[in-house]
């Protein structure tokens, strides 16, 4: 199915969510890696999410003051919001939540960000970009998401190529 063209690499993408229960919004460029001409897109073996406070060593509990959460989620097209699980373009999601007891938490969020355990495996993108979607509430101060994403790029048949551009297509209605 795919030709790996070059080893697994990582793009990352930080964003500072600076108001409360508001989207903020932030994009990973891919047009330098997918080609359909050559049918080369990107492979996306995994997503990692990292959530820091208002500086690289601050506390997310203190960015977020009380009993609050964050969600955040990696898209191949442009939604504007955050998406249901259901939803084809959905990459990967993350959510943190803090309540005031202490307790701290990323359960709730059972979205797969790991596509497999082999090189192999993975979500194939054809899009020329990730489209990252965060939001928290409550907000005391800042809080920065980092997105790490790893990936690599391969080349597809060309059936396989047009089969996963449809189905981007079709997500997109």
């Amino acid at each position: 199915m795919a030709t790996k063209k070059t080893s697994m690499f990582t793009l990352s993408e930080r964003l500072t969510i600076t108001a409360a229960s508001t989207n903020t919004f932030a994009t990973i460029d891919l047009g330098s890696y997918v080609d359909v001409g050559d049918r080369q897109c990107i492979q996306v073996h995994s997503v990692d999410f990292i959530f820091q406070g208002a500086t690289a060593a601050g506390a997310i509990t203190t960015s977020l003051g009380g009993n609050g959460a964050c969600h955040v989620q990696v898209t191949d097209l442009n939604r504007g919001d955050l998406v249901f699980c259901d939803d084809r373009a959905l990459v990967a999601s993350g959510t943190v939540m803090y309540d005031t007891d202490g307790f701290l938490s990323q359960a709730t969020d059972l979205y797969p960000d790991n596509f497999g355990k082999g090189s192999d495996d993975g979500r194939y993108v054809v899009n020329d970009a990730l489209y990252i979607t965060a939001l928290a509430a409550p907000l005391a101060q800042d809080l920065n998401v980092t997105v790490r994403v790893n990936a690599s790029i391969v080349s597809l048949t060309a059936k396989d190529f047009m089969a996963i551009a449809i189905q981007s297509t079709a997500a997109d209605n």
